[in-house]
């Protein structure tokens, strides 16, 4: 009987143990999720040239992230990007130009005649990058960090059009989101850039 009693508590012990250690690695795997969120240097993408892009190249700088069409109501804003980054490039600031079909068919182009329309149009110097989809079910990675609270740790938001405006810091971390009709000087932007 002294046995069987052993061997009970023995066992009961045993998997008090073992559920304790359970959920040990659950919390630890909990906090990996919390503390272990991705950065913007984490991805990588590919340029307007067809090369490999590795946002850890960014580490320091301030980071606007925007997807760009041609064919846009918006497409002047462009001038203003292009104005911006010349301002604030010499003091760490880096403007990303993903140009997205998506909207209406108004980036039908393909990434020789984008990057051509540019530089002429607009005198972009800002890196550009190949075409991607900003939504859907080919959302490009990135995005997916952009849009999704999960992912980045700050807020859930929906690119509504072209040339919505996300701003990442220089640690690579998700700063905002702006919708298409905020200028490129909008008040908040420079703020950002001028660190008040």
């Amino acid at each position: 009987m002294k046995s069987v009693a052993t061997v009970l508590v023995f066992c009961g012990v045993f998997t008090a143990c073992g559920l304790a250690q359970k959920d040990t690695k659950r919390n630890t795997i909990n906090q990996e999720k919390v503390t272990g969120m991705k950065t913007l240097h984490d991805f990588k993408a590919t340029t307007i040239d067809g090369e490999t892009f590795d946002m850890a190249q960014l580490k320091g700088k301030k980071v606007m992230i925007v997807n760009v069409a041609s064919r846009c109501g918006y497409t002047p804003q462009y001038k203003q990007l292009q104005e911006l980054y010349q301002n604030y490039k010499d003091k760490g600031f880096v403007i990303l130009g993903f140009p997205c079909n998506q909207f209406m068919g108004q980036e039908p182009g393909s990434e020789e005649e984008i990057k051509a329309f540019c530089e002429k149009n607009y005198g972009v110097t800002f890196p550009l990058f190949a075409k991607i989809d900003v939504k859907g079910s080919n959302q490009h990675p990135i995005y997916q960090w952009l849009t999704q609270k999960a992912l980045n740790g700050v807020e859930d938001s929906e690119v509504s059009w072209n040339f919505n405006k996300y701003l990442v810091d220089e640690n690579g971390k998700y700063v905002m989101h702006l919708k298409s009709g905020a200028d490129p000087f909008d008040e908040k932007i420079l703020n950002w850039l001028e660190g008040k």
